[in-house]
């Protein structure tokens, strides 16, 4: 009788533990159902996406071309631009990230000052210098075709392009005393006029006309007016009363105010065209002997990015010694993100997509901006 009991236990036990077996199968085939297989070309949530892992840096100057001199900027996501000097002389080379090859597009028989590429990246503008006293100007394409050389009598030279027409470029000629004359410069035309406006800095607000902060020379002020004026037809009005700096891009205007509610904060305020504000935001503020820090930054037109350093604290630029954190910032939600901190504030200079950033004051470094990482474009001697 009592092993019939026992017999009869181990069977209910053994009944039970298949239960058991059949719910939890259940419950983990339930749960397997909540995971999503990814798409054939869906990157999985969570996952980073690291371009710099694909570079081939740093990169390797060709021998008998000299030594590096600065990185200029993107042609593509997989191409940038760089400088190498020899003696008196200058070369330009593109250098393929993906390949880690380099490629000789000109060479100039004077020391190149500086590249400028134009919007689209057709042109690039060779500013070189024949003597300290003369600026030589060469447009040339991608693949070092010359388009058109001008000579300027100069102590220096300041160029703008008109992304609206990049045949066209505004010069900005300063002598010693920094005294100016302003130029357009007409590519298809080959030729230069005189252009006679109040301020140096110009920039394009659009086809017909140009945006300046007009300085007081008889009062100097640490603000001044945001005017645009009529190309052709010689109106003038002020669209922000009081900015200590502003840029023009094709779809934006960006204005930097002392914040009213507090004014050791500078406020970004970007606008469209038609001067609607689309968002602002405001951070720490520098302060310099006779004017403000203005930390370097750049923005994106095709992801809407501008991306800039910020300081951690208020206080005097040349005391100021906690580090920047680069910064994004999203113009049309309104919205910012952090991405790296303990950074020194030099130039940067975003890629077409918005993935990476030349970084540095001779853009000899290279920001990886999803995985957080810095590259060095050159070795260090």
């Amino acid at each position: 009788m009592n092993r019939l009991k026992r017999a009869n236990r181990i069977s209910f036990i053994i009944f039970i533990l298949f239960l058991l077996t059949l719910l939890l199968s259940a419950c983990t085939n339930k749960e397997q159902t909540k995971h999503k297989i990814p798409a054939k070309n869906e990157r999985p949530k969570g996952s980073i996406t690291s371009i710099g892992r694909e570079w081939k840096l740093p990169i390797s100057i060709p021998e008998g071309e000299g030594e590096f001199y600065k990185l200029v900027g993107w042609l593509s996501d997989t191409e940038v631009l760089y400088i190498t000097n020899l003696e008196q002389t200058s070369s330009i080379f593109r250098y393929n990230l993906l390949s880690g090859k380099s490629k000789l597009i000109y060479k100039s028989g004077n020391p190149i000052v500086t590249v400028q590429i134009s919007p689209s990246k057709k042109y690039l503008l060779v500013h070189s210098s024949p003597s300290s006293y003369e600026g030589l100007v060469t447009i040339i394409d991608p693949k070092g075709t010359e388009h058109l050389k001008k000579s300027f009598a100069s102590y220096e030279l300041v160029f703008e392009w008109n992304p609206y027409n990049e045949s066209e470029v505004f010069v900005s000629k300063f002598d010693q005393d920094w005294s100016f004359q302003l130029f357009l410069l007409e590519m298809k035309k080959a030729k230069t006029t005189e252009i006679f406006l109040p301020q140096p800095f110009v920039k394009w607000m659009n086809e017909s006309e140009v945006a300046f902060l007009n300085w007081d020379k008889q009062n100097p002020s640490l603000f001044a007016p945001l005017t645009v004026k009529g190309f052709e037809n010689g109106t003038e009005k002020t669209v922000v009363p009081s900015a200590i700096h502003f840029s023009a891009f094709r779809d934006l205007l960006m204005t930097i105010t002392v914040n009213e509610q507090d004014q050791s904060k500078a406020t970004y305020s970007f606008f469209d065209k038609e001067m609607k504000k689309l968002s602002a935001f405001s951070i720490p503020q520098l302060t310099k002997f006779s004017d403000w820090l203005v930390p370097f930054y750049d923005y994106n037109e095709q992801m809407r990015q501008f991306i800039t350093f910020s300081p951690l604290t208020s206080g005097e630029s040349d005391s100021y010694s906690d580090g920047f954190q680069l910064l994004s910032y999203d113009v049309k939600q309104g919205s910012s993100k952090l991405i790296m901190e303990g950074l020194e504030n030099e130039p940067i200079n975003f890629s077409p997509s918005g993935e990476a950033l030349l970084y540095g004051n001779q853009f000899e470094k290279i920001i990886d901006i999803n995985a957080k990482k810095i590259y060095d474009l050159v070795k260090e001697k």
